[in-house]
């Protein structure tokens, strides 16, 4: 799938939870025809505890979107 967009290029969200959001871009996955915006369709994961006596913790991952709903600024 040929994408219109690259690493690097600032864009902003046209629709969606983050519509209006602007933010660069992290990685492209061109298979799936999705992007990974840098601060953008971020959920909270949790991450168990490896070893005994740790804590588990909440991470912040930014999720992939579809290129559809970006456009380049």
């Amino acid at each position: 799938m040929k994408l219109h967009i690259k690493k690097g290029d600032k864009v902003r969200v046209i629709t969606g939870d983050d519509k209006g959001k602007e933010g660069t871009i992290v990685r492209v996955l061109p298979e799936l025809g999705r992007v990974i915006i840098e601060g953008v369709n971020v959920m909270k994961k949790n991450i168990k505890p490896k070893k005994e006596g740790e804590k588990g913790t909440i991470v912040e991952v930014a999720m992939p979107m579809h290129a559809s709903n970006v456009k380049k600024i």
